[in-house]
């Protein structure tokens, strides 16, 4: 779509009302309403986003310290641009509302605006004589809970839409076969659709495979998807959900990036039908580059407190920046194809990612190793946990350390730029800090008599 295309869309469909939405540190589109007078002007002039948006948590408690904004600039407005490319249709309103994104590339705030980064990163791609497509696939998990009950609950012993281990489950979606078929609906209705979707293992844990596409467009796919199935499932009276890990008892909740590079002609930068497994010198330096830049970046992709209960050994998840041939243990898997299929999964990212930013760090930390040529260590085969890796591959136990590693990279500095990585680091040093502040039911459990 082009800014005349739009507003002959707009006449044609009489539409009234428009959401924009940007996405914030954390990956949450915030948002409003405007009417069509008001978006048009914006479309051609761009329009005011309060910058608190960078200045407080997911909570909307603000930070403490002023990083990029704060009480010293009384928060002012920056300058936000609508990306008429981003336009969707929205089935669960009206079928006449649409919605687009908006980022802040032309203003201060693309220093930390996490679509302006990825912009940034893909810049940097071109740069090489490479462009980049990637897919997300996410999974996530549906409850039988309303906001209000899951709060009158505390989020204990909430009930998922079908209980018991049922992966892959041809009983369990033909069961619901309604609810599959209105998923994969909505997901075509606004231009992002699914490859495929099916149970896993865990009581009520569904995966999506969103269709790859650009790397721009996989990101905003992803940012709509998750947004998009919350709205869906709370108009029916339940509740998605995309932690890292809501339950001891099941293995993580997955984000995993499937990405791919071509060369300016439209063929493969990673298929080289001469080489190991068809494995090009360029897909090998860019998995190099992943493998030890990924220690220095997980706190981009691995966001949240959460997100650390998942990095354990044993399901399904990480804990060293390794990498194989197809193989489902490491955090890097390379899956050899033709010249349409060959890529990369990187897996060590959950369903709670920031699309944007865990794309940008896991397209950045790649480009970096194609630019110094890394090569990376032998592939795993076998059992990756079995594998005693050096201390410079093992990854971040704990928020704090993942942003420690962030905020003294050299790497991540040259790559997302020094106002970028010092106001990302301490957003997270301040996420876990909140957590350390929690007295947690396992503490009460554990402590409260014995002690």
């Amino acid at each position: 779509m082009t800014a005349d295309s739009i507003k002959k869309y707009i006449r044609e469909h009489q539409i009234k009302n428009i959401k924009l939405a940007v996405v914030d540190m954390d990956g949450i589109l915030r948002g409003k309403y405007v009417n069509t007078k008001k978006f048009l002007s914006a479309l051609d002039k761009g329009f005011g986003f309060c910058n608190v948006i960078f200045g407080w948590d997911s909570d909307d408690v603000l930070y403490d310290k002023d990083s990029f904004t704060g009480w010293r600039d009384g928060f002012t407005d920056a300058t936000a641009h609508i990306d008429p490319i981003t336009m969707r249709i929205l089935p669960t309103e009206d079928k006449q509302s649409i919605i687009f994104l908006a980022d802040f590339s032309e203003s201060e705030a693309a220093a930390v605006c996490p679509r302006s980064i990825l912009k940034k990163i893909l810049e940097r791609l071109d740069g090489l004589g490479y462009s980049a497509t990637a897919a997300c696939e996410f999974e996530f998990f549906l409850f039988n809970e309303t906001p209000k009950t899951a709060r009158d609950k505390n989020f204990n012993n909430l009930e998922p839409i079908t209980p018991g281990n049922f992966g892959y489950s041809v009983l369990r979606n033909s069961s619901h076969a309604h609810l599959y078929h209105e998923i994969m609906n909505l997901t075509e209705e606004m231009g992002m659709s699914l490859e495929g979707l099916h149970t896993e293992t865990g009581a009520g844990v569904l995966e999506a495979a969103i269709e790859h596409s650009d790397a721009m467009r996989a990101a905003d796919n992803a940012a709509f998807f998750k947004t998009f199935v919350k709205v869906w499932a709370q108009q029916r009276n339940m509740m998605a959900g995309f932690m890292a890990k809501w339950s001891p008892k099941y293995p993580g909740q997955s984000g995993h990036i499937h990405i791919s590079l071509q060369k300016k002609d439209g063929s493969s930068a990673f298929f080289d039908q001469n080489k190991t497994d068809g494995m090009s010198d360029v897909m090998r330096w860019f998995i190099g580059g992943q493998q030890k830049l990924m220690p220095e970046v997980l706190a981009m992709v691995a966001a949240t407190c959460n997100s650390y209960t998942r990095l354990i050994p044993g399901f399904w998840a990480p804990t060293a920046a390794s990498w194989g041939l197809d193989n489902r243990t490491c955090a890097i898997r390379a899956i050899p194809g033709t010249a349409k299929s060959q890529r990369v999964e990187y897996r060590v990212s959950a369903a709670d990612i920031n699309p944007h930013l865990a794309l940008a760090a896991a397209l950045g930390s790649g480009i970096w190793g194609i630019e110094n040529k890394i090569e990376p260590l032998e592939a795993v085969t076998g059992n990756a946990y079995d594998i005693d890796f050096p201390a410079e591959l093992q990854l971040p136990r704990t928020l704090t350390q993942a942003a420690e590693q962030f905020k003294n990279s050299k790497a991540t500095r040259d790559l997302f730029g020094d106002v970028f990585v010092d106001h990302y680091a301490y957003t997270r040093e301040w996420e876990d800090q909140q957590q350390r502040r929690a007295i947690t039911d396992w503490q009460l459990n554990r402590y409260f008599e014995i002690i």
